[in-house]
């Protein structure tokens, strides 16, 4: 229920040739390209001088430095035009990266649900869209790829109610009747690699906190990546984005993300950065801090956590991965920059 299939004219690019075979790099990240109302993101994009957006310019060398061959970006205001998404790509042209094939669809956050989501008497606010968001797009993904996307299925539009074994608290008849599971978008897209079909499992989970003793937003965090579970492909597949629970510490509840580690080799991507972040709440993290992806306050819960992955299906070949987080210097000052999150990659053995 709620499935779609996007191909031919709903790819922002047409197939072509794809690059040559392996290694093969694919990351995920959150380059904190939203902005407070629309079109906003794509002033910024195509300010230039001394108008030119610091931040911006900052995710784009994060982009460069990495050279990512298929690139999931969370946290990326969607436009019905798909403007934001071209004049961000014209910057990584300008910084020597190439994205002929691009994949963007309108997610579910900021999609207005018609009714009083949260209970709080009042309609229309950010809290009663079918994914938190002030406006239609805030806050989406989008694929970019040096090699041809397609077909796409999206399962955005699947009700959480729907889900088998769901954990969605008590609520009223009318919103569970049209309450979606994705807070952001699940998509399945098929990326042809040297003639071979590669699935990319993409999403952005809402985090599981925000909300009140029934934890709806940690039950729909978990039934978000749940949502995969009868849905891996017999095929070699990647699940990425920003899936907001971190095995060891934070709010989350891990069990969907340890049934979907049977399923996948998990490459425990490391950064020097996030290992030497150690003080403050940090200090009594349980898990390793080498493998944080989110660069939080120190001083307040919940400090650093995993919250950004790239997991390749077993029996794939994985040659190498990291997450973008220096120590120091420049690039560690580009990466503070640009977001709160860190990109991950992971190489590939292709084909």
């Amino acid at each position: 229920m709620g499935l779609k299939t996007l191909a031919g004219a709903a790819l922002i690019a047409a197939l072509g040739a794809g690059a040559g075979a392996g290694p093969l790099r694919i990351a995920t990240y959150s380059p904190d390209l939203s902005r407070d109302g629309p079109g906003l993101l794509l002033r910024d994009l195509t300010r230039t001088g001394k108008q030119a957006d610091r931040q911006i310019a900052a995710a784009v060398q994060v982009i460069a430095e990495t050279r990512p061959d298929i690139l999931l970006l969370t946290d990326l205001d969607w436009d019905y035009d798909g403007r934001a998404l071209e004049a961000l790509v014209a910057r990584l042209a300008e910084a020597g990266l190439d994205y002929p094939h691009r994949f963007a669809a309108r997610p579910n956050s900021g999609m207005a649900s018609g009714l009083d989501l949260n209970g709080d008497g009042r309609l229309n606010t950010a809290d009663d869209a079918q994914g938190f968001g002030e406006f239609p797009g805030q806050g989406g993904i989008a694929i970019l790829s040096r090699h041809p996307i397609g077909p796409v299925t999206d399962y955005s539009a699947y009700l959480w109610r729907d889900l088998p074994g769901n954990l969605m608290p008590d609520l009223p008849e009318d919103v569970a009747a049209i309450r979606r599971l994705s807070s952001a978008a699940h998509w399945d897209a098929t990326v042809t690699v040297a003639g071979r079909p590669l699935h990319l499992l993409a999403m952005a989970a809402t985090p599981p906190v925000f909300d009140g003793p029934e934890d709806l937003n940690g039950r729909r965090n978990h039934d978000e990546l749940a949502f995969w579970l009868d849905r891996l492909p017999d095929a070699p597949f990647v699940l990425a984005g920003i899936l907001n629970v971190d095995p060891a510490d934070g709010d989350g509840r891990p069990q969907a993300l340890a049934r979907i580690m049977d399923h996948v080799t998990d490459p425990l991507p490391r950064s020097a950065g996030g290992a030497a972040a150690r003080g403050g709440v940090n200090a009594s993290h349980r898990g390793d801090p080498a493998l944080d992806t989110g660069d939080w306050s120190d001083d307040r819960p919940p400090g650093n956590l995993r919250a950004d992955y790239v997991l390749p299906r077993k029996g794939l070949k994985i040659l190498g991965s990291g997450v973008f987080w220096p120590a120091e210097g420049p690039l560690a000052e580009a990466a503070l920059t640009a977001s709160a999150h860190r990109l991950v990659w992971v190489d590939l053995d292709w084909p």
